[in-house]
């Protein structure tokens, strides 16, 4: 894709990844991604914010024969999807800087080798002038990396934010015209990178807060020229208050599990309780971090294998341990055939989480009509807990 001009000055470059499907060979990408990054020509001097992957260095290097020299390589973040083709930038503009943290310094001479001294450390809220044009440099750190920062372009009134507020989304679309599928990626997108930092990112949101910002350019996805659309998301995805929402993973091998589970989804919906099951052998691990964002509980449903939980419910728990959401409690049920120790086994996957654990519900065989009553009985205590901590 041909580089597209935003303002005066200011110029999208990068690339548009509609095939890559998966990314740190962890996370899925559905729609693909793209790797933004930004041209800044001032009076005086020329701004390069961001590179692309290094995979299609290419498309960003014919965008740049054109433009005859780059003074400053903005580096906001050195993961490679981002900082990866910088080196192929230096060489072909020997003069050129690069503009970091001291922590991304330090990260991009390790990890792509960059000259240390080509490589400029700014403090934060720094500034840098292009001649008619200036940048602010704020460093936001743990979005997601601990060296990460976000620019802010004082004359347009752009914030160029890298991870921040991306999405993992191929498009020809250069703003967000689709909101509905914007926030459903960018929610993904803080699920799976974000929601661990979620109290740090909270206080950057605060940070970045009383500028005019007519328009935030980030690295992933297009860019917002509505930035109230997804500033007031990040705020509700970063509150402490979860919802009136229960997420239940499970997985089932020969069918007591998932009786168990639809008995107790019916429960809860009766109470009013909205439910996301899903069933973790077929399920988009994407999906389930999505919904971790609001839910104010976790149940998880297991079978007994060798004695402990399924391997794909030791992932998924091990996946929303990681991930830190804000639930506030938890509960396991499942089945066995002789004996188990799969509850305890899993509840030991979940140390990171704050919550409280409600009882368990571990049957032998097939569900019996006691074991309905215990999931009554849960889905009671569920209803209730939500009531008196009013999540709606």
């Amino acid at each position: 894709m041909k580089a597209r001009e935003v303002k005066a000055g200011v110029r999208w470059m990068g690339a548009v990844d509609w095939d890559r499907r998966l990314f740190d060979s962890l996370i899925p990408l559905p729609d693909g991604t793209s790797y933004n990054a930004y041209l800044v020509q001032g009076s005086e001097k020329t701004a390069l914010l961001d590179t692309v992957d290094p995979d299609m260095a290419d498309v960003l290097l014919f965008q740049l024969e054109s433009v005859p020299h780059v003074d400053y390589v903005v580096a906001h973040h050195a993961e490679q999807d981002h900082s990866g083709t910088i080196p192929q930038v230096l060489e072909r503009y020997g003069g050129a800087k690069v503009v970091t943290t001291p922590k991304g310094k330090g990260m991009l001479v390790d990890l792509l080798r960059i000259p240390e001294e080509r490589v400029i450390a700014v403090d934060d809220g720094e500034t840098l002038s292009l001649g008619d044009k200036t940048l602010e440099f704020v460093h936001t750190p743990w979005v997601h990396w601990p060296e990460t920062m976000v620019t802010y372009l004082k004359e347009d009134h752009i914030l160029f934010t890298c991870d921040f507020f991306g999405s993992h989304l191929a498009t020809t679309d250069l703003y967000v015209t689709d909101e509905a599928r914007v926030y459903e990626a960018a929610k993904r997108y803080y699920a799976e990178i974000m929601m661990p930092f979620r109290k740090i990112i909270r206080k950057n949101l605060e940070k970045i807060g009383g500028r005019q910002i007519d328009l935030i350019a980030p690295s992933h996805g297009p860019m917002y020229d509505r930035p109230a659309f997804i500033l007031d998301a990040y705020r509700d995805w970063v509150s402490e208050e979860p919802k009136n929402v229960v997420v239940l993973p499970y997985i089932s091998m020969h069918g007591s599990t998932e009786k168990m589970v639809e008995y107790l989804v019916s429960a809860l919906a009766e109470r009013g309780v909205t439910v996301h099951q899903f069933n973790l052998a077929v399920t988009d691990i994407g999906k389930l971090a999505i919904t971790l964002v609001d839910a104010a509980t976790i149940v998880v449903g297991t079978p007994t294998v060798h004695v402990g939980p399924h391997p794909n419910v030791v992932y998924a728990a091990s996946l929303a341990n990681a991930l830190r959401p804000k639930l506030r409690f938890a509960s396991i049920i499942g089945s066995y055939g002789w004996s188990s120790r799969a509850i305890e086994q899993v509840a030991g996957l979940i140390p990171n989480l704050e919550v409280e654990v409600l009882d368990t519900v571990l049957c032998k065989g097939f569900p019996r009509e006691k074991d309905f009553q215990a999931l009554d009985n849960l889905a009671a205590t569920i209803a209730e807990k939500h009531r008196a901590h009013n999540f709606v």
